[in-house]
């Protein structure tokens, strides 16, 4: 019997979990998870929705106005 994980074990996971990036073990455990917590779903579902918006416009190159504020935003952190 493998257990489950709870919310903050699943949120450190997230990401790698929609990556494929975890084994078996922790696939499932995440897998568990998600089917018994509304609130993990649906921040899984966002994220998984995100990535793929992104990797969609990834070959869009950004406006130079855009990059400039993220440069600005990254040099000031």
């Amino acid at each position: 019997m493998t257990t489950q994980f709870d919310c903050e074990q699943a949120v450190a996971k997230l990401l790698d979990y929609l990556d494929g990036e975890v084994d078996e073990t922790v696939r499932r455990r995440m897998e568990t998870h998600l089917e018994t917590c509304r609130e993990c779903f649906n921040r899984a579902e966002f994220e998984r929705r995100l990535g793929e918006r992104v990797a969609q416009t990834a070959s869009v190159p950004a406006p130079e106005s855009f990059r400039r504020r993220v440069r600005d935003l990254i040099e000031n952190f």
